[in-house]
């Protein structure tokens, strides 16, 4: 107990959750995010043969999550933009990552070390989008659930759960990538927050809001950072949603997956046996009929 008076974590929490997030976490979150578009296959092109649709596929990562909140609430779409200093400071970063010159900018965001640090900083700002959500969508629909879970699964999200039509700007079509379909960890991470702060605003979970936040927080930066130094695209939830999806949808395990795969490979060898069986049977019967006729 001392040494928690001593740490004062409450007014940490407390403090934490009130910090101002412009400009320096947002433009953390904008760098990443449009680090990101850059990595996408054909966007470097697209930004040479049309800059308006580079312009707006990046506009689309950094404030997708805001638009469709938006279109889901009955606001305008394009509310989000009256916010000027955003804006400009979101296409000042576009421009740096995709035509400073000798690509000075995209190296010095994109070494290691420094973008650690910016992916940190941007699970700051997802978190606070996944608290807004739930605020907004619970001053609206009081006893809306889950419409609160929803806005703030959509306002974590990003751009993942619009990345079809972005994908569309930039001339690609590829369904297959649906977020809905195969959820990265951000999104699953999402919406299990959405969920948690959703409890929370219900009064159903015995924790402070502020408290919540930097646990919530604190999880994330330090899943995102270590999935990015270890370049991995898993998931810490890999294993126990593995088994919730077993005991309550009857999916195979992913130890099953591989023990039947396993299996099967040999089966797979194993088929051709049968018709060089056959061609001897064939050439045997053959050699007898002409034994005969000899005879």
């Amino acid at each position: 107990m001392e040494v928690l008076d001593i740490l004062n974590l409450g007014e940490i929490a407390h403090y934490f959750s009130k910090m101002a997030m412009f400009p320096v976490f947002d433009l953390a979150y904008y760098i990443v995010s449009i680090l990101y578009l850059k990595y996408e296959p054909g966007s470097v092109e697209v930004s040479r043969k049309s800059p308006v649709a580079s312009w707006l596929c990046a506009m689309l990562y950094c404030f997708g999550s805001y638009i469709l909140a938006d279109i889901m609430l009955g606001h305008s779409p394009i509310d989000y933009f009256h916010n000027n200093s955003h804006i400009l400071l979101a296409s000042a970063v576009w421009y740096l990552i995709f035509f400073c010159p000798f690509n000075l900018f995209y190296k010095c965001v994109a070494f290691l070390p420094i973008k650690l640090v910016l992916v940190a900083m941007k699970e700051v700002v997802r978190t606070r989008k996944i608290v807004a959500g739930v605020h907004h969508a619970h001053h609206a629909y009081h006893h809306g659930w889950f419409i609160m879970v929803i806005t703030g699964y959509v306002k974590g999200s990003g751009v993942a759960l619009m990345s079809n039509f972005e994908q569309l700007l930039r001339g690609v079509w590829r369904p297959e990538t649906n977020e809905i379909l195969s959820m990265s960890f951000p999104t699953k991470a999402s919406l299990y927050g959405a969920i948690l702060f959703t409890l929370q605003e219900a009064h159903w979970l015995p924790v402070s809001k502020s408290t919540l936040i930097c646990v919530f927080t604190l999880f994330m930066a330090t899943s995102k950072v270590i999935m990015t130094a270890r370049h991995s695209h898993g998931s810490p939830f890999a294993l126990i949603e593995s088994w919730l999806c077993h005991l309550l949808f009857g999916s195979p395990l992913g130890g099953e997956e591989a023990h039947d795969h396993h299996h099967a490979a040999p089966a797979a060898t194993a088929a051709p046996a049968s018709p060089a069986k056959t061609k001897e049977e064939l050439s045997e019967g053959t050699r007898k009929r002409k034994t005969k006729k000899a005879e």
